[in-house]
């Protein structure tokens, strides 16, 4: 039995397509969230200033963004 005997196409697709469609919208949230900061410059704080403080609250962003993705696409 050969793996790709196991391996149907039509999940492999669905697969990439949903990692697509999870991707694009994981990127169109971030830049909204970085458009509605218009007073913060997020790269210069995080890389120049080196804020720890932001750095920790776009992580749980992040994953709140990436939690919320993944619950839809499963369900």
């Amino acid at each position: 039995m050969a793996i790709t005997d196991m391996i149907e196409m039509k999940y492999v697709v669905a697969s990439l397509l949903y990692s697509a469609i999870g991707l694009t919208i994981f990127v169109v949230t971030f830049v909204v969230l970085d458009l509605l900061t218009p007073k913060v410059s997020v790269w210069r704080e995080l890389v120049e200033k080196q804020n720890i403080a932001l750095a920790i609250f776009l992580g749980a962003v992040v994953f709140g963004i990436a939690t919320i993705i993944a619950s839809a696409i499963h369900g």
